[in-house]
């Protein structure tokens, strides 16, 4: 990927106030449930700056680059994903993919989204329609990627994405993302909070827990009032806030325990060599007709990461 550069020297002077970005597994409740909070401040800057979008495209799919960072966690061992939404509205939807390495990179199905007035709220329900969610994961070894899909409900991407994981999965799972805006339109913060329950241990629990004698149904219903206290994730971020203030504080009588702080960045694995890879080996005939009708560079851009590489000639002969 060629780094798009942010060059707004007061952004600039903002993030290096901030928190680092990075992504903070835990669990809690004696195992019974795990969740990972993640600061992706410069994460959202750096999508934005890679695609030069607006705001209201920043804050789509940053909503969505922030879920697929989330779901690094839901990984078995070498993995990707891909999380994809289609509606009928005029957002058109996103394709995001995510990486067990570190890295998240994707797009706009409809970039720029057309608006018929100033916006009101942040409720982007009006700018989708009915569609479908989707996941497609492909893991080490695999030839083919499983794909799972469901109809969009909510028309609001972490809604629509723990919808995805109680009809899909049968997994009871929480997604909580936010991106802030300064007057001037620009991302200030932005995180995500992730939360699922694990599956029952055959009904053994150890009796020296505090959280033995708590049925699931009432510890369930406890973590999911802890987890809807939580404040606006990209203004916590953007004021400054520290990522074990929450999990510690918000969480603290689950007693949590952090299993692993990670790097999380979007990326892109793309290349010119990649690039030049690809135009070679197509069709010799066509090859031949690009080569001599036109005497400039190609001009090719990766549409996950918006990088943009210039190929001469000569690398195609």
């Amino acid at each position: 990927m060629i780094k798009a550069e942010i060059t707004d020297k007061d952004l600039i002077s903002h993030l290096e106030k901030l928190h680092k970005d990075e992504m903070t597994m835990f669990i809690m409740a004696d195992g019974r449930f795990r969740g990972a909070f993640f600061h992706g401040t410069r994460f959202v800057n750096q999508m934005r700056a890679q695609h030069n979008l607006g705001i209201l495209e920043t804050m789509i799919l940053g909503q969505a680059s922030l879920c697929a960072a989330l779901l690094i966690p839901t990984m078995k061992g070498r993995e990707h994903l891909t999380f994809r939404y289609d509606t009928n509205g005029p957002a058109a939807g996103f394709s995001v993919e995510a990486d067990s390495t570190g890295y998240v990179r994707g797009y706009l199905l409809q970039d720029k989204i057309p608006i018929e007035k100033p916006l009101e709220s942040w409720d982007l329900s009006p700018f989708f329609g009915e569609g479908t969610l989707s996941i497609s994961r492909i893991g080490e070894g695999m030839k083919e990627a499983q794909t799972g899909t469901v109809e969009i409900v909510h028309k609001n991407i972490a809604q629509d994405l723990a919808w995805y994981f109680s009809q899909s999965e049968q997994t009871d799972t929480a997604f909580n993302t936010s991106v802030q805006f300064d007057n001037l339109g620009r991302v200030i913060g932005a995180g995500g909070l992730f939360l699922q329950k694990m599956p029952s241990f055959g009904g053994k629990k150890s009796s020296k827990s505090e959280f033995s004698e708590i049925s699931d149904d009432e510890l369930t219903q406890r973590v999911e009032n802890a987890f809807r206290a939580m404040p606006s994730i990209g203004k916590w971020f953007s004021d400054g806030g520290d990522m074990e203030d929450v999990i510690y504080g918000l969480f603290r009588e689950f007693k949590p325990q952090v299993t692993l702080n990670r790097e999380v960045i979007f990326d892109c694995p793309c290349s010119k060599e990649g690039f030049v890879s690809h135009i070679k080996a197509l069709p010799k005939a066509e090859l031949a007709d690009i080569i001599a009708n036109d005497p400039n560079p190609l001009e090719v851009v990766c549409h996950t990461c918006g990088s943009r590489y210039k190929i001469e000639k000569e690398l195609l002969k």
